[in-house]
């Protein structure tokens, strides 16, 4: 067998993995098939579990025990080898997306949504309960959405063999928290849960085991309130067309193609960015948090306030502009002493410059102010940014996955773009192209093991390629395949060092210190942040590349768990300054990049109380602006004190009909948010791209395209126009509008 992760085949049992893998608390998970057989998933057992003495006996007892359940919301066991090296299991593959997935990037279900989700949870669990078996994993990670309900695996190896094993009680305390974290997005809050919901959901996050509900009575309770049943798909569109575009992608390799993983095994999640027993037992109850939306009005704060590091901090400037509209909190004044009055958002339709179809669907964009890398599934094309005609011939590099709201893929900087691509027969390379003539100046294989060879211990996931001066950055996330494994052990992260005019590797460094990376495009200082189970504070941290990436000054960031997300940077550099949200997410902090001294802070406010929690920021290409998204609101500062300068506004409702806000808002919507040399662009959650001018914050123009994908539409700049990609068609506009 050659071990998972290793480059060349990689197979276990009779089965192929394909794919990048996941990984879950019993070990790593992968799509698989056997010569010419259907799709499968294999769970490969993780080291620390298979060595654990009396595992083997308890794990084959479990298989034995799943092979002979059935259900419609249960996944079937269909092979496994507990004798195995690695042991290992697979179960029937499940075309469907993970619930957490799901709720990061569309937000909490509906209310008919969550009834199907709890009622098809608890039957899947009555049938293991009722054969006196235990699932012991039902969590956000595990539960797969389909077109037809939830589902979940018969057997889940890391609870099922357990020692002690969990009880009937703790699967129901388990499905409780799932149907909790559906509704809410994460927080522990039980009025998230819709009054149909609260009483028995609530019952299942009681304290004491025996006062929860069981399976049965659960499933006997959603029946009994005889509420009108959902009609059509039980799922909104948007994630409708998510499962829809994966299947579409599943035929090359159900045939035996060589396609994309077409449902790719969840990433490592760590244990405490969901919600703990521990955290829903002490405190159901928080807050109310202002992220967009009807938000509560805004006040920026004059008062002065500790830096991360506890040194005073210097007083910022008073300023007060509104949040979203609320019927709680009427907008701030437009008085000089309460800042700059918010401006509408309100603009003509976009004025298309150029607009071409071709024959695949673009996967990544990258644009110069010449030319327009367009990168498919099955080549990477070159166009005249002025005309939007090919220019050089097409290469054969691909990114299947492409750009989403976690990866950023390419680059460009001085004349040359970057790919993190595959090839036919070779995949993980890190390729750059001449601008100048389409042609490979070289490409780099991103060998998957640790440096120094020896024993495979990780395998390298990048989420996004940045550049700086004469090096190229590749950061992402490490997947542990040997050595001890823990579910409640914090992610690990690196960044990889290449030299821009040879891709020759110059160093890398990783550490659980490193989740979210960010490289300015100038300068020999990175910025790295990072966030631990549990909800402790979180760290941001210098790299020092002119160092070879020794680590610099640090600050600790408390109630920081959004850093712990990794891809597209959610920090930002402007003009020698680092910048930050901090304190309890409501502040931005500017330190000097070098030193890490604090140069000034602003505080963010919500005048009826309401916690308030901004958006990442980003900064004008000549760094003397940085722009704040805090939900319907965009807040332009000077980089040199913080001063704001103006306040754009979104009116209106977004694509689900609630309240619009920005996309940059959110903190985990990727590069939703660039500058040419006079415009800001940036999305919102009505699929809308504003072109605001950054001198005043008023529009110059809107693009919505009513046929655009459910998820939305790619888009860069380059130069000053912007290229957008929906379908097949890629379009361009000038940063002006004309």
């Amino acid at each position: 067998m050659d071990h998972p992760g290793v480059d060349g085949a990689q197979r276990i049992g009779p089965y192929a993995l394909l794919g990048e893998p996941g990984t879950v608390a019993g070990g790593q998970v992968f799509a698989a098939r056997t010569e010419g057989g259907p799709l499968v998933t294999v769970t490969v057992v993780g080291p620390e579990l298979a060595a654990d003495p009396g595992f083997r006996d308890r794990f084959r007892a479990a298989v034995e025990a799943a092979q002979t359940l059935s259900g419609a919301f249960l996944v079937p066991v269909v092979d496994a080898d507990a004798d195995a090296p690695v042991p290992w299991l697979a179960t029937g593959f499940t075309a469907g997306l993970p619930l957490r997935q799901v709720v990061d990037r569309h937000g909490p279900l509906s209310e008919p949504a969550l009834r199907v989700l709890a009622d098809g949870l608890a039957q899947a669990l009555a049938a293991l309960h009722a054969a006196g078996t235990v699932h012991g994993e039902v969590s956000p990670d595990s539960v797969l959405l389909t077109m037809d309900g939830p589902r979940i695996a018969t057997l889940g190896i890391g609870g099922a063999t357990r020692s002690p094993a969990p009880s009937p009680a703790d699967d129901m305390f388990d499905l409780g928290s799932t149907v909790l974290f559906a509704a809410s997005g994460g927080e522990p809050d039980t009025h998230a849960l819709p009054v149909s919901l609260r009483e028995v959901i609530g019952g299942c996050l009681y304290p004491e085991p025996s006062d929860r509900p069981t399976a049965e009575q659960l499933v006997d309770y959603l029946r009994r309130q005889n509420l009108p049943t959902l009609e059509g798909s039980w799922l909104p569109p948007a994630v409708t067309a998510d499962l829809a575009a994966a299947a579409a992608a599943m035929g090359s390799v159900s045939t035996g193609g060589s396609g994309p993983d077409p449902f790719p095994a969840p990433r490592v999640i760590a244990a405490g960015t969901g919600i703990s027993r521990r955290k829903l037992i002490t405190g159901l109850a928080g807050g109310a948090v202002v992220l967009g939306g009807a938000a509560a009005a805004l006040a920026f704060s004059g008062d002065s306030s500790p830096a991360p590091d506890g040194r005073a901090g210097s007083t910022a400037r008073s300023a007060s502009p509104s949040g979203a509209p609320s019927a709680s909190a009427s907008a701030a004044s437009p008085s000089s002493k309460d800042g700059p009055e918010p401006i509408v958002l309100a603009g003509p339709d976009a004025a298309k410059a150029w607009s071409g179809a071709g024959k695949h669907a673009p996967t990544c964009l990258e644009a110069s102010d010449k030319v327009v890398m367009v990168v498919t599934g099955t080549a990477t094309s070159f166009l005249d940014a002025a005309t939007g005609k090919s220019v050089f011939p097409p290469r054969n590099t691909t990114n299947d996955f492409g750009t989403t709201s976690l990866r950023y893929p390419t680059a460009y900087a001085d004349g040359v773009f970057y790919l993190l691509c595959d090839v036919p027969g070779q995949t993980g390379l890190l390729a750059a192209f001449d601008a100048a003539s389409g042609k490979v100046k070289w490409a780099t294989k991103m060998a998957d093991a640790d440096p120094g060879g020896g024993t495979h211990a990780a395998r390298y996931l990048s989420d996004f390629v940045a550049v700086a001066g004469d090096t190229v950055y590749v950061c992402g996330q490490m997947l542990k395949t040997s050595g001890s494994f823990s579910a409640k052990a914090p992610s690990s992260g690196y960044i990889r060092a290449f030299n821009a005019a040879t891709g020759k590797g110059l160093w890398r460094v990783k550490g659980t210190d490193i989740n979210n990376v960010l490289v300015p495009p100038t300068g020999s200082h990175l910025l790295a942040t990072s966030a631990v189970p549990g909800r402790k504070p979180g760290r941001v941290q210098m790299i020092d590349a002119g160092r070879r990436g020794a680590r610099g000054w640090k600050v600790s960031v408390p109630h920081a768990a959004y850093y712990f997300t990794t891809g597209w940077p959610l920090t930002c550099y402007a003009d020698g300054l680092f910048l930050f949200a901090g304190g309890n997410g409501d502040k931005l902090f500017a330190v000097d990049a070098v030193t890490g001294s604090e140069k000034w802070h602003q505080r963010f406010d919500a005048k009826n109380g309401d916690q308030v929690q901004i958006g990442a920021p980003f900064a004008g290409l000549d760094g003397k602006t940085v722009y704040v998204p805090v939900g319907a609101d965009l807040v332009a500062l000077s980089s040199v004190d913080g001063t704001p300068q103006w306040v754009a506004r979104l009116d209106g409702a977004n694509d689900m009909g609630g309240s619009n806000m920005f996309n940059a808002s959110l903190r985990t919507s990727g590069k939703s948010a660039q500058c040419s040399a006079d415009t800001v662009f940036a999305t919102d959650a009505a699929k809308t791209l504003w072109a605001i001018d950054a001198a005043t914050g008023r529009a110059r123009w809107k693009y919505n395209d009513p046929g655009q994908p459910d998820v939305g539409f790619l888009w860069t700049v380059g130069g000053d126009q912007v290229f957008i990609a929906s379908h097949l068609t890629v379009t361009a506009i000038s940063a002006h509008g004309r």
